[in-house]
């Protein structure tokens, strides 16, 4: 058999997308884990700081994730965004949805004066991060590209906050901080975001409601964007990493079927089961419809961050909206262990993901200690 003598095809750099997932408090939990894997990899590398987000060239996040999301694409520290949870958490969760029937009616006759602080809460510590930076800054100043689901409620329709090289302009003067309030506008645990339309001449205000909803594992909408946006023949690489899940599931009696609305918590027990519902089942099709892909000829790779199990001791503390210190103690200490997991993941190169997470973090460029400031934006 002949030897190939020809030169050796440059290798063509894939496109790479982050997806967060929603999950309220638990974004703690996100932050801290990439915080710790990030922090790994500087030490392997002897160097001080990595810019996550420019390893990236597309990010989704719904809910929590948004915030995340948007922090990555601008530069930010992840170990700030863990202290923003610490900062802020309890203000923008000042009172947890418990079990306590006698709580969740006095949780009724309060009216909105909880969600109400916790709007306000959430305003000031996402202004204090991204200020007036818009999805159009993001794009020009960084190169990257993000998708950002909430739900459209003149409509009811789900709406992606988006400023890609196909996307267009409807949603490039929108600000990172009523991005963030409108995808994270959970019902029932938080206000439905009231923002304005910068392009509106006539003082539009549009109202938004959390894009958990129908998208909140958001890999499937980071998958279709990286196809449209990726060049011809380019691999698609998925990150994907959720907010530490309860492990779901009841066994439930033919006679306790007919559950009232206290029994459902007033429905914010209904979130947290359409949270589960839908990271299982997003990932698995995008895992699917990779393998498809691949075997019609595009390279597509996805990749889940794997968690751990969790333990009994640390399965109280994984509400939506608990802002409780031991709670967030607890997130912080689950996503070190996980991140510690990923890393042996890496270091093992029968490990297929494990390796692509290696290349991920090994092809991050440096960043200054305190982040991208922010007049790199103006």
């Amino acid at each position: 058999m002949a030897e190939f003598t020809g030169p050796i095809p440059p290798r063509i750099e894939p496109f790479r997308v982050l997806c967060l997932d929603g999950g309220g408090m638990r974004g703690i939990y996100t932050a801290a884990f990439l915080d710790r894997l990030l922090d790994q990899y500087c030490r392997i590398r002897g160097e001080g700081h990595l810019d996550l987000g420019s390893g990236f060239n597309l990010i989704a996040g719904t809910s929590t994730g948004s915030i995340i999301a948007c922090a990555a694409a601008i530069g930010r520290p992840m170990s700030d965004l863990v202290k923003l949870y610490w900062d802020f958490g309890a203000k923008i969760f000042p009172e947890r949805i418990t079990d306590s029937k006698a709580k969740l009616v006095s949780r009724i006759a309060k009216g909105g004066t909880v969600v109400r602080a916790g709007d306000l809460a959430l305003r000031e510590a996402l202004t204090a991060e991204f200020g007036e930076i818009t999805m159009l800054d993001v794009f020009k100043r960084r190169g990257l590209s993000l998708a950002i689901p909430a739900v459209d409620m003149s409509t009811h329709r789900s709406w992606v906050f988006k400023k890609t090289k196909t996307s267009g302009v409807r949603d490039d003067n929108y600000r990172l901080v009523d991005v963030c309030l409108a995808s994270s506008a959970a019902p029932i645990y938080r206000s439905l975001a009231a923002i304005k339309n910068p392009d509106s001449k006539h003082e539009q205000i549009q109202v938004f409601a959390d894009g958990g909803l129908w998208a909140n594992n958001p890999v499937m909408v980071g998958m279709l964007d990286a196809l449209l946006n990726a060049d011809d023949g380019q691999p698609i690489e998925t990150f994907s990493l959720g907010t530490c899940s309860r492990p779901e599931g009841e066994e439930i009696s033919a006679d306790d079927v007919h559950r009232s609305m206290l029994q459902w918590k007033l429905g914010a027990d209904v979130g947290p089961l359409s949270i589960t519902a839908q990271e299982f089942a997003f990932d698995n099709m995008a895992r699917m419809f990779a393998n498809v892909l691949s075997k019609c000829g595009r390279q597509v790779h996805h990749v889940r961050f794997p968690q751990q199990k969790i333990p009994a001791a640390k399965l109280e503390y994984l509400g939506l909206d608990d802002s409780r210190p031991e709670a967030m103690n607890a997130l912080i200490s689950q996503a070190s262990t996980d991140a510690d997991m990923v890393k042996s993941a890496c270091d093992d190169p029968r490990n297929p993901q494990g390796q692509l997470i290696h290349s991920l973090m090994m092809s991050l460029p440096k960043m200054p200690e305190a982040g991208i400031p922010k007049e790199f934006f103006e």
